[in-house]
């Protein structure tokens, strides 16, 4: 009964972080500790949440609630015999943790799917530049410079983006792409945007969401003021923002003009980063989420 109840505390305690982190006002100034501790205070609260509910279900057997699991499943008997709350208790544990693991793999097959078939587009709409080794370059009038991620990955940019900016510019939009591809952002996207779905009443989701795909378009930009001026990589946001930048397609992530204000003032306009003191007990922070839900999971209380 302590685990689940200490593992019911975490995820208050998660939720309730995540609702007043989404009107966090540092975050900007170290957006890549930001999007760890976003990634934590989801894992944790999934753990926890499932982990409660299955602790609780699994306490007759008086063990942790992997062991447990594992006994249920071997039909072994229970030291206390089983009544209907942790019966009920068993099945809403296991039916939240499947919804959450097949929306996660859900959202997942159908990006590779989505970029599967968008590879396949461009092979036929798009052709190379020498130019630009390595990027593709898509037929079409309208402003567009986005990254297809995976194991092929590649950054694409059109023939209206190639008018519209300058050489310097566009080398700050190449550099922020290859930022993107770089880091992997889409596994870093793909975990909210599959918890959108699963509970997309949640203003809190939503939020977090939004707060997490603007924290990766920070860190590609911070990425890309190491290769070129910050002051370019600004203007050619502000270009792209009034230019009517076409669709990103579904699966891509792209330079796009959502936020392009807060981007560019950051970008004009640094702050100083986070005092090394500060970062660190973050990151502690996060770890120690991850790894307290993980040891409920284990050992019993």
């Amino acid at each position: 009964m302590i685990t689940a109840a200490a593992l019911a505390a975490l995820a208050v305690a998660c939720a309730l972080g995540a609702w007043r982190f989404t009107t966090a006002r540092w975050t900007s100034r170290s957006p890549r500790v930001a999007i760890l501790l976003w990634q934590s205070l989801g894992v944790t609260w999934g753990l926890a949440t499932t982990g409660a509910m299955l602790a609780y279900a699994v306490q007759p057997y008086e063990v942790g609630v992997l062991p447990g699991l594992l006994a249920f499943a071997q039909g072994m008997a229970p030291g206390e015999p089983w009544d209907l709350a942790h019966l009920l208790a068993m099945v809403a544990g296991i039916t939240c943790l499947t919804v959450l693991v097949v929306v996660l793999l859900t959202a997942g097959v159908q990006a590779l799917r989505a970029r599967r078939r968008h590879r396949a587009l461009l092979a036929l709409i798009s052709h190379d530049n020498p130019v630009l080794p390595g990027v593709r370059v898509l037929d079409h009038p309208s402003a567009a410079a986005y990254c297809v991620p995976g194991l092929r990955s590649q950054v694409v940019v059109s023939e209206g983006a190639l008018k519209l900016l300058s050489e310097d510019e566009l080398t700050a939009v190449l550099a922020h792409e290859a930022a993107h591809v770089r880091e992997r952002h889409d596994l870093v996207l793909l975990p909210f945007a599959a918890l959108r779905r699963a509970l997309p009443w949640s203003k809190v989701v939503s939020d977090a969401q939004s707060q997490v795909e603007l924290l990766v378009e920070m860190a590609a930009d911070d990425r890309a003021r190491r290769y070129c001026s910050p002051r370019r990589l600004a203007t050619a946001l502000l270009r792209f923002g009034t230019a009517g930048a076409m669709p990103t397609p579904q699966g891509m992530i792209s330079l796009h003009a959502h936020h392009v204000m807060a981007r560019v003032d950051r970008l004009i306009k640094p702050d100083p980063d986070l005092a090394p003191g500060l970062r660190y007990m973050l990151l502690a922070c996060s770890v120690t989420l991850v790894t307290s839900a993980s040891l409920l999971w284990v050992y019993q209380l």
